[in-house]
């Protein structure tokens, strides 16, 4: 079972985070504050305290190094889903350093940057990590790897984005091969951050998500 195809969703019985709740209602209940219960579309509100109490949507992107794209992709679904989505990244075989440019055009473009780091897919799947809610893997290789079991239940997709680190060339070339990542990872997040989740099912979130990354073309 590769990431591009595990899904995991589970739409009744014991849910994510041991709450017997779906993944997306989980989700839901952080985001939207007034959705509980069995199915996507519940009925019950929750109160402010309720909803004041509930975390936010953990997202983890993946890619083989974990020096890029991912590391992108982490910054971009907290600055785009504001205090609902939570950004995490990993390696399958992590590089141990981050790129210089893509933290040179994340500095430019105003995100924080002291916490980054590379690591190992791994990480995520040890007692005590985050229970994922959103697990996308961003490039081809990552996508067809055996990934580890995740924690949370997590409904997964792939979304392929051509390797800006493996542009050579001139430091301007470079640096637009850069430019052109992290602005096409912004674009899908904020379709992704768009999307009534509220109104979808797991299975139609699930297909909602492959769709963006149908609109991709292949990456290495």
């Amino acid at each position: 079972m590769d990431c591009r195809c595990d899904t995991r969703i589970e739409i009744t019985g014991t849910g994510a985070r041991g709450r017997g709740e779906s993944i997306a209602v989980t989700c839901l209940s952080s985001m939207h504050g007034n959705l509980r219960g069995p199915t996507i579309a519940g009925h019950h509100r929750m109160s402010d305290d309720d909803s004041a109490q509930q975390e936010r949507c953990n997202v983890l992107f993946l890619c083989t190094g974990n020096s890029a794209r991912s590391i992108m992709a982490e910054c971009l679904v907290e600055r785009i889903g504001g205090t609902r989505f939570r950004g995490f990244s990993a390696g399958s075989f992590p590089a141990g350093t981050i790129n210089p440019h893509a933290l040179e055009i994340l500095e430019r473009r105003n995100h924080r940057i002291d916490h980054l780091r590379s690591k190992d897919w791994a990480e995520f799947a040890t007692p005590g990590a985050p229970a994922l809610d959103f697990v996308f893997t961003l490039c081809d290789r990552a996508a067809g790897e055996v990934c580890p079991v995740w924690p949370g239940q997590p409904i997964s997709a792939h979304w392929g984005f051509s390797d800006p680190a493996a542009v050579e060339g001139k430091e301007a070339v470079i640096r637009a091969a850069f430019a052109d990542a992290y602005r096409e990872i912004a674009t899908c997040i904020e379709i992704f951050a768009s999307l009534p989740l509220e109104s979808l099912d797991g299975l139609a979130l699930k297909r909602k998500l492959e769709e963006i990354g149908a609109s991709r073309p292949s990456a290495g």
